[in-house]
């Protein structure tokens, strides 16, 4: 396939003007042009067209093209100039001393020029020897006598500025012209589509390559002849291997003109500029460059003029990342990275913008100053505080390299590990295992809290083998057994009631406030394990320990957090339950840090008693805390908490902005398979209640990781599948659902009708199905146990579903349900029962009063 050939695009008003000169110049009117722009604009493809233009309109073309590797060549330009017309001439313009004043072959150019007009055509005259610079610019002040026209094209500021540019004193004395030649337009681009491909390409395609190849002919042609030889079409589908081809093509046309600068002091500028130039002022760059004997004006005219960068403000700036990749990658690794840091050093040393600094830290050398570190970890909050959580874990793991005290490391470990959780949880927990097992670094606790609420439950348990001294429990009934676990202090459903936990009590020692922080954190390991197996029951793996005893330790927040949940969800003692609940929120001694998963069920326990809105405010101060602290699972589960409690309280647009913020925070994909049920569950209420069915539908019908079906939580999402299965009028399916969902929440101990009502919407659907005897007796049981337990909202419900089941008494029954969920926050429970009042009334249920 032969190169491609483009027609010059959008160049008509340059074309114009060139031609009117070149018609000017046969009557013998002389002129100087320059055309000027960024490189690749097509400024020697125009001198080009003009020279075969007035040599078809007769005049005499004389070409000459100036290169790098001749700057520095006597005459270069002239000779070439020259030879068409006097070969010996030229030849000796190499040899011969240059003479003061001497201008060889002029006289005889302008002479020629009397009986036949000349066009002379100069390319890159940035690349201009000294002496045929002198010998230009003596040619043009003779041009006022003469039949000759200078054209000229440059693309950029010349080391040296010739005296015909625009503006200088020779502008008077003939037509001088400059055009600068813009980029393409979307329409040109579109245009060479049209031209190679001979069918328009897509709208997006186009877009797509004007944008990335920044309108610039050059590279629009070289982008479109490799992409036309690789068959492809200019479809949006290849908008990939577009521009992935345009980086190739930018990154050689870049190689390109590096191998042209000669200029040592050139070199080490545009690669300092690389480093720093948008961050730091040029004459900065060229102090970090290092000493040349090359004025500031001079550096700056080089770089401009090697076409790799371009003028921003006065200065020169190197033109995008592709270009400042080819300039690096020249460098050795080592003397590349001392490059960074010692860019790095100069503008901190200057105050530049912290941000700017941290990226200059990342591929540079250990600094070993702790300014390097505090610059680090200040850019990594200003990332995240943006949502550039890939960029801020690289800038805290950067931090990592420089030397660091072990219980710094440890902080900056933790903290790069609670981003991590969402882009690389692998990463996070690998350093958390770590921080597990570290002895004297303080975050054992905080580590272990934030692996539970990544959902790695085997990691915190095996790291806490070590550290848990205390005698354990028996272990727990393994599953398939009847019956909730015993908890230590605890009763189960059918023992009977006796205080679950012991008092607070002042005097030091284990289990006093006084305890020091050695038996506070091994308090604190000990709760967390027991969550681990909660959310995951791994005792059939043989190198598993046993489940460890409840510490008596009520005094530690996070003891008195894991004591309220677990005691709740056995549905006794609500007024111990909700005391310890708030105590989870209350700082303890030594000023350790709250945990987040003790916290989190805390506020989950207050759900089970009714107080939402006390829940409701430490939810709130807990997202604050997550927040300034930018640990994003944290934020998810929280705010998935919070919708629970939304849904509770019958505000499911809440909740459902809620869901949306938390997967925004924590994306379903990266969320660990066993909190995905808890998360579908509720996305599935909030759907049914906001009356988006077929979205519910489509979550129940999400396939769910095998590793989901091993968690607590999958107990939540056969309850949801309940409710769809009640809401499409489907009894048989949803009482298979609501049992299946007793058994899995039986299986985990969690016995009290707060947690899930599945025996009364069980009940509920048996008697949609005529089986009376296991309607009254699954009701039945869910009122004893709510009036057991004492909350409103489960009582209600009970009473509820008891009244629909039973003919006798039912609006007595009804109203003694309207009664008790007037209390209860749960507002669509009692709507209902207040519907069905109305309903029972109005049909005149004849065992009811009046």
């Amino acid at each position: 396939m032969p190169p491609i050939e483009l027609p010059l695009l959008e160049r008509d008003r340059e074309q114009a003007a060139l031609s009117a000169v070149i018609g000017e110049l046969r009557s013998g009117r002389p002129a100087v042009v320059t055309v000027t722009g960024e490189p690749g604009l097509g400024q020697n493809d125009l001198l080009r067209w003009a020279a075969e233009h007035a040599r078809e309109a007769g005049l005499r073309v004389l070409t000459a093209h100036a290169t790098p590797a001749e700057h520095e060549v006597r005459y270069g330009v002239v000779a070439q100039l020259l030879a068409a017309e006097n070969r010996a001439l030229a030849s000796r313009l190499f040899l011969t001393e240059e003479q003061p004043g001497g201008l060889p072959g002029l006289n005889g150019l302008l002479a020629a020029a009397r009986h036949r007009p000349t066009l002379l055509v100069v390319r890159d005259t940035q690349w201009l020897d000294p002496a045929s610079l002198r010998w230009l610019e003596a040619l043009v002040r003779r041009l006022p006598r003469s039949s000759t026209a200078l054209l000229t094209s440059t693309t950029g500021t010349a080391l040296a500025r010739p005296e015909w540019n625009v503006g200088t004193p020779l502008t008077g004395l003939a037509t001088t012209i400059e055009l600068a030649l813009p980029p393409l337009t979307s329409s040109g681009t579109a245009t060479a589509v049209l031209e190679v491909f001979e069918v328009p390409g897509d709208p997006a395609f186009t877009e797509v390559l004007a944008e990335a190849t920044r309108g610039i002919p050059a590279v629009v042609h070289d982008v479109l002849d490799r992409f036309a030889r690789a068959g492809h079409r200019p479809s949006a589908d290849l908008i990939g291997p577009l521009r992935t081809l345009t980086a190739e093509v930018i990154g050689d046309h870049a190689a390109r003109a590096l191998s042209d600068l000669r200029d040592p002091a050139a070199v080490d500028a545009l690669r300092a500029l690389a480093v720093c130039g948008d961050l730091l002022d040029f004459p900065l760059v060229c102090t970090l460059a290092g000493p040349h004997a090359v004025s500031e004006s001079r550096l700056r005219a080089a770089l401009v003029a090697s076409g790799l960068t371009t003028l921003r403000d006065g200065s020169p700036r190197v033109q995008d990342a592709v270009v400042r990749a080819r300039i690096l990658e020249e460098m050795p690794a080592a003397a590349r990275a001392e490059l960074y840091a010692c860019a790095a050093a100069l503008a901190q040393r200057v105050a530049a913008d912290d941000q700017g600094i941290a990226d200059l830290l990342l591929p540079a050398r250990p600094i070993g100053d702790p300014w390097a570190v505090d610059t680090l970890r200040r850019g990594f909050t200003s990332a995240l505080r943006v949502g550039r959580r890939d960029q801020a874990v690289a800038y805290l793991a950067r931090a990592l390299d420089e030397p660091l005290r072990p219980v710094e490391r440890a902080r900056i470990e933790f903290q790069l590990a609670s981003v991590e959780m969402v882009t690389a949880p692998a990463a996070a927990e690998r350093r958390l295992s770590g921080l597990t097992r570290a002895p004297g670094s303080g975050l054992r606790a905080r580590a272990t809290d934030l692996c539970l609420l990544g959902g790695d439950t085997r990691s915190a348990r095996h790291a806490l083998a070590g550290t848990i001294d205390s005698p354990s429990a028996a272990p727990e009934p393994r599953r398939g057994t009847a019956g909730a676990p015993h908890l230590p202090g605890t009763v189960h459903a059918h023992d009977t009631a006796r205080p679950p936990v012991p008092e607070r009590t002042g005097g030091r020692g284990r289990g006093g406030p006084g305890e020091n922080p050695a038996d506070a954190e091994r308090d604190e390991l000990t709760v967390l394990c027991r969550v681990a197996y909660f959310l995951r029951h791994e005792d059939a793996e043989l190198d598993v320990l046993p489940v460890p005893a409840l510490p008596d330790a009520v005094h530690n927040p996070a003891v008195a957090g894991i004591w309220a949940w677990e005691h709740g969800v056995v549905g006794l003692h609500r007024e111990e339950v909700r005391r310890l609940a708030r105590s989870a929120f209350v700082p303890g001694a030594f000023g350790r840090p709250l945990l987040v998963v003790p916290r989190l069920l805390g506020c989950r326990a207050l759900l089970l008693t009714d107080d939402g809105d006390e829940a409701e405010n430490h939810l709130g101060a807990l997202l604050d805390e997550a927040r300034r602290e930018r640990a994003a699972i944290s934020v998810a589960h929280i705010l998935t908490v919070r919708a629970e409690l939304h849904i509770r309280h019958g505000r499911p647009d809440a909740a459902a902005r809620d869901l949306a913020a938390a997967e925004a925070e924590l994306p379903l994909e990266r969320l660990h398979p066993l909190f995905l049920p808890y998360w579908l569950a509720l996305t599935m209420i909030t759907d049914l209640q906001n009356g988006h069915v077929g979205r519910a539908r489509e979550t129940a019908a999400r396939p769910l990781p095998p590793l989901a079906h091993e968690s607590a939580t999958a107990a939540q999402f056969l309850f949801a599948r309940g409710v769809l299965a009640r809401t499409d009028d489907d009894p048989q399916q949803a009482r298979e659902y609501f049992r299946a969902c007793g058994r899995r929440l039986l299986q985990h101990g969690c016995v009290n009708p707060a947690v899930q009502p599945w025996r009364s919407l069980a009940a509920e659907a048996a008697h949609a199905l005529g089986d009376t005897e296991e309607a009254r007796r699954l009701a039945g049981e869910e009122l004893r146990l709510a009036r057991r337990w004492g909350a409103p909202s489960p009582l209600g419900r009970a009473q509820l579903s008891l009244a629909l089941i039973r003919e006798e008494d039912r609006v007595e029954n009804l109203r003694t349900a309207v009664a008790t969920l007037g209390e209860a926050p749960a507002r669509t429970a009692y709507t209902r029962a207040v519907l069905e009042l109305a309903q029972a009334r109005s049909a005149g249920d004849p065992r009811g009063p009046a």
